[in-house]
């Protein structure tokens, strides 16, 4: 089994793209099982603004640039995830048994809401903050995931878990789902696709890195990928066989991955 993340990015620019390389990878292999785990920030960004909602963005200490999301944002975040969802399933179904939906169904993904955080202000100061509607994982349902695959060979799951204490939906974002559900179910590759071809150091993507060497480029390396790295190396500690960050933008962007296209950390 293996799980696959891509971007909103790479969902807006290349979506027939990764339908066509889902299709071909599950249908290329007997019994396989795929979960795929979609982003959608650049849209919920677009029809916030749309919507006379201004989205808002904050750093932690640790320089990890983050959403925040709001009670009036959470549920414009839930409208496109929701959306961006049943595309991927309604283009697939003809193809390969598959299912969409969220950490609340099944409670198969438990979540807390985050009540205050520490960010970085203005002026580089700490501040304590309401933590809004985001969430950090608490519990993956394995058993309910596995028995889900007894029928369907493709999962779709939006970024979003559930709250037990709150009944509510959180936004734990794409990658911490994907990490969260790969070192749950001990996934034998975890595919992170972005809109660059690896990680790169001075313009030359670094092809292998080690779970002490990924923690030490995390220290060095720009927002964002920051974080892929720490939670790849987590994932791996945690079972994951191996996490490759990848161009989701190219053809055939999962095999490409397989192919060791990419930044491979094992």
């Amino acid at each position: 089994m293996i799980v696959v993340k891509a971007g909103g990015r790479v969902i807006k620019n290349n979506f027939d793209g990764l339908i066509e390389s889902i299709i071909s990878y599950v249908t290329s292999k007997k019994d396989s099982k795929l979960i795929f785990v979609h982003g959608g920030g650049d849209q919920v960004t677009e029809l916030s603004k749309k919507l006379g909602i201004e989205p808002k963005f904050v750093t932690s200490p640790e320089g990890i640039r983050s959403r925040y999301t709001t009670k009036e944002e959470l549920e414009v975040f839930i409208m496109v995830m929701s959306l961006i969802s049943r595309q991927v399933v309604s283009k697939v179904s003809s193809y390969i048994p598959s299912i969409g939906i969220t950490g609340a169904d099944g409670r198969s993904v438990i979540a807390e809401r985050k009540k205050k955080i520490i960010i970085l202000d203005e002026r580089g100061r700490k501040r304590i903050i309401e933590g809004g509607y985001t969430g950090k994982i608490k519990e993956v349902n394995t058993v309910v995931i596995n028995s889900l695959f007894s029928t369907f060979n493709l999962i779709v799951f939006s970024p979003l878990a559930y709250d037990p204490q709150e009944n509510t939906l959180l936004n734990v974002d794409g990658d911490q789902m994907a990490f969260g559900l790969a070192s749950s179910l001990k996934a034998d590759s975890l595919i992170v696709l972005t809109d660059v071809d690896g990680v790169l150091v001075n313009n030359s993507v670094i092809s292998h890195l080690s779970i002490a060497e990924a923690k030490e480029l995390a220290m060095k390396i720009g927002p964002g990928m920051n974080r892929k790295l720490l939670m790849s190396a987590e994932a791996v500690e945690k079972g994951v066989k191996k996490v490759i960050i990848s161009n989701g933008l190219v053809k055939d962007a999962i095999n490409n991955a397989l192919n060791g296209k990419g930044t491979v950390i094992e």
